[in-house]
């Protein structure tokens, strides 16, 4: 199901975003009509919209739509807030400016009292890349896209962005974080989309910190963790042919205080 404005979306609508694909969106998991860090996915369109659009996003109004396509349901499920100017002429964007707010739902395991085992650790291949505007949540995927086929092509699980300087900077739709030897959980310094999961990480725990992951610091890492709305906390296996331990018992505890993060009622 999909609605638009609080209304059943239209296929030209519809249409109108997949001939574009200009907008920006936000995707959270509702677990029994709760989601952790509702706030920072409303803030997120908020701003996301004045830098798109250059107009105000009633973050109220979207509640509103996302209640009318998603409340009252039970379970876990996922939801994905597009915004999006139905109206938008390819030959004049900046006339764009009367975004409309899209909410689609889709399948999720687990619950707030029935959450599910850790996903398998993941394998990724580092490849050069850095995000158009790496800052808003935009639809434009085409980049990142292309990049996870080509590492699971060459068969790992996902890819790892690295800019030109080698840096390591975030995953195609998730941010990394590791642990070093001495157990402090490192997020890299670079330019990146800073993941709602992310965030509520860091402000929960202590003993976190930010610097430049190098080739060589990639390596002195003992573990590495993938974060996202859909992923939780996932550890990595390895990263090319560097291998973490998936099991480390810093990557336990981030699972159980993401977990503790309360649910914001819709």
């Amino acid at each position: 199901m999909a609605s638009l404005n609080g209304s059943p979306a239209s296929p030209a609508a519809l249409q109108a975003l997949a001939l574009t694909n200009y907008g920006h969106f936000t995707t959270m998991k509702v677990e029994d009509g709760g989601v952790r860090g509702l706030a920072l996915h409303l803030a997120r369109l908020v701003a996301d919209c004045r830098a798109v659009f250059g107009a105000e996003l009633d973050p109220e109004w979207v509640r509103e739509c996302v209640r009318g396509e998603a409340g009252g349901r039970a379970g876990a499920f996922m939801v994905r807030v597009t915004v999006f100017d139905p109206e938008l002429d390819l030959t004049a964007p900046d006339r764009a400016g009367r975004p409309g707010v899209l909410v689609t739902t889709r399948p999720a395991a687990g619950s707030a009292d029935r959450p599910l085992p850790a996903l398998p650790p993941l394998r990724v291949q580092r490849l050069p890349f850095h995000r158009d505007t790496p800052s808003v949540k935009h639809v434009a995927l085409f980049g990142q896209l292309r990049l996870r086929r080509a590492a699971r092509l060459a068969g790992f699980d996902d890819v790892l962005f690295a800019g030109a300087d080698g840096l390591v900077s975030e995953g195609c739709t998730w941010n990394i974080g590791f642990v070093d030897g001495a157990g402090a959980v490192v997020w890299p310094e670079a330019e990146v989309l800073a993941g709602t999961t992310m965030r509520l990480l860091r402000a929960a725990g202590a003993g976190h910190v930010t610097a430049p992951v190098t080739d060589a610091r990639l390596r002195s890492m003992r573990a590495a963790f993938a974060t996202s709305t859909g992923l939780g906390v996932r550890a990595l296996a390895a990263v090319d042919d560097i291998a973490f331990r998936a099991d480390d018992p810093v990557i336990g505890a981030l699972r159980e205080s993401y977990a503790a993060v309360p649910l914001d009622r819709l």
